[in-house]
């Protein structure tokens, strides 16, 4: 397996100081002990931070946020864990590939290598891995793609793409409005995203699948969340979604009959979901997944790790466990 290469390790005073960089004080007091690493894969660079001792645990985090998403258990995991969390390719502080022919440099086949590369470059061939909203796609079509790789997985309110664009209902198409905005042709959204404040677009729409109004964001993780909500990230995140609805789907219709055969927690903020797709939730992943080994309907909005964190640590500890 091709391993990326690490550019840079982001721990000097001199970096940290650099305010078009992700490392100031008041995020890396969140992740104390954590090192912050630059790694080239073969079609991003990414940024990550990584920190702790025992098995090696991947987080990916999904939109309209970044790696910060998992501050409020990355630290305690850390303890048990060797925790790495990075920014998927275009959002945060990773690079903007060129999006390719169909999109196909922001198909989550391309954010899964991208991942396999950097724990490959941290010595790892195998790993536990979960992944919240885009990072759940990300981490789905890694299981499909590098079986081998994934010990364990966790899947946190998300369903699969194959099943989420051939089941859509009006409730949905209300609910997850961006999906089909984001993924118009460019330059379209990203003007009319840009048009307004970044915090004005991020909490209007963390709002709406918050279960728990916007009382879970920390003033640090916002500030973080709208340093990066740039251009940039505004680019990547459309193109996330322009390949979603194009190559992504392609991929996931051919690969429909390939199922996660890795032993799996799903996870899902029964207040973030519409009623009829919380309730199904468990059943559609059945046609997807063969070992299933745990389920729990949150009561919480989409932001899990965030809106309840302290549930989460405690069904990684359990799940996430040496058998």
């Amino acid at each position: 397996m091709k391993k990326g290469y690490i550019i840079r390790d982001i721990t000097s005073g001199d970096y940290y100081a650099d305010p078009t960089n992700c490392g100031t004080s008041a995020i890396a007091s969140l992740f104390p002990g954590f090192k912050h690493q630059d790694i080239r894969t073969s079609g991003a660079v990414i940024r990550l931070r990584h920190g702790g001792s025992g098995p090696p645990l991947l987080l990916l985090h999904g939109n309209p946020e970044n790696h910060v998403s998992w501050h409020k258990v990355a630290r305690r995991l850390s303890e048990n864990y060797h925790v790495v969390i990075p920014d998927l390719r275009g959002y945060g502080d990773s690079s903007l590939p060129e999006p390719g022919d169909n999109h196909i440099n922001y198909s989550f086949r391309e954010m899964a290598l991208d991942m396999i590369e950097v724990m490959a470059t941290l010595g790892y061939e195998e790993f536990y891995v979960a992944g919240h909203d885009r990072g759940g796609r990300t981490v789905h079509r890694m299981c499909i793609d590098h079986p081998e790789r994934i010990l364990k997985v966790c899947l946190m309110d998300v369903l699969p793409n194959h099943f989420v664009w051939n089941n859509t209902s009006k409730d949905w198409v209300i609910r997850t409005w961006h999906w089909g905005f984001m993924a118009q042709p460019a330059p379209l959204p990203e003007r009319m995203i840009s048009a307004v404040s970044a915090e004005f677009f991020l909490t209007s729409r963390m709002v709406i699948r918050g279960g728990t109004g916007l009382g879970f964001l920390t003033e640090d993780a916002l500030n973080e969340y709208i340093r990066c909500y740039t251009l940039k990230t505004i680019t990547g995140s459309c193109n996330d979604y322009r390949a979603t609805a194009t190559c992504d789907l392609e991929m996931d219709t051919a690969d429909k009959d390939k199922k996660v055969t890795q032993p799996l927690l799903l996870v899902w903020g029964a207040r973030g979901q519409s009623e009829e797709r919380s309730e199904a939730f468990v059943n559609v992943w059945r046609d997807y997944a063969d070992n299933i080994v745990e389920t729990d309907p949150l009561q919480c909005g989409h932001y899990i790790q965030e809106e309840v964190p302290d549930q989460i640590y405690d069904h990684f500890t359990k799940f996430f466990r040496v058998d």
